[in-house]
């Protein structure tokens, strides 16, 4: 999965205009026309930075970028006019951690896209395990634990069972890591009277067969013989 940007405004030409330049330079764009369309897409999605027009109709950016400084950490980079000086300062102190003027270049947007990303990324001061991980990231696929989804990326959502979810979570928390049959059964199982002997073996199996290109073959579900399970691929941990 690529990085995610999601780009309010309510022009739709920008829109469009931002979405193809980001995307074709290899960014995951999804776009929002107001505040009510981009807290949906929060909920939803895993967005890495918010692109942000400050002179929205009605609900104007810098309400929008104050509730979002509320409740969450994600990057703001703020899209500006030339003689809103005031507004970009409020802006940065409401927390915005970049901003571009208008009329803009979508190459010097991107720059400074990928400057506040390495940035942000960087120079969080909290230790990884002290921050509530939002997503995972691995191969095709986003595992969303807000929403408890996985979805692929072309969009498509991929129906698992709360013990399938509950099981990809423990496995994807741990990559690179053997986790036993009982370590395995702790997480995943919903009820206790869903445990009993081998139950493991086939939510796997299950698992297997909804995200592996070739479930006889698996590459991110290993089998280690006599030992347990090992989720075999390089996993993206999104904050």
């Amino acid at each position: 999965m690529t990085t995610h940007i999601l780009v309010v405004d309510d022009d739709p030409q920008i829109r469009a205009l931002l979405s193809e330049y980001l995307t074709e330079h290899g960014l995951r764009v999804s776009a929002a026309s107001n505040g009510d369309e981009l807290r949906r897409l929060l909920v939803d999605e895993t967005i890495d930075l918010v692109v942000l027009d400050l002179r929205l109709p009605g609900e104007d950016g810098m309400a929008i970028a104050r509730s979002l400084r509320s409740q969450y950490t994600v990057p703001i980079v703020m899209l500006t006019g030339v003689r809103d000086e005031a507004d970009r300062v409020m802006g940065l102190e409401l927390g915005a951690d970049d901003y571009i003027v208008k009329p803009f270049s979508p190459r010097e947007l991107l720059a400074r896209i990928r400057t506040v990303l390495r940035r942000t990324g960087a120079s969080d001061a909290a230790p990884a395990r002290q921050r509530e991980v939002r997503a995972y990231r691995f191969g095709d696929f986003e595992f969303n634990l807000r929403t408890r989804r996985l979805r692929r990326v072309d969009g498509a959502n991929v129906p698992l069972t709360n013990g399938e979810i509950n099981l990809l979570a423990a496995l994807l928390a741990s990559p690179g890591r053997i986790l036993t049959r009982d370590q395995l059964l702790e997480a995943s199982r919903v009820h206790d009277n869903e445990v009993y002997d081998r139950a493991i073996d086939i939510q796997v199996l299950r698992l297997r067969r909804k995200i592996e290109a070739d479930p006889t073959q698996p590459q991110y579900i290993v089998t280690q013989r006599g030992a347990g399970y090992i989720f075999s691929t390089v996993v993206e941990v999104v904050y």
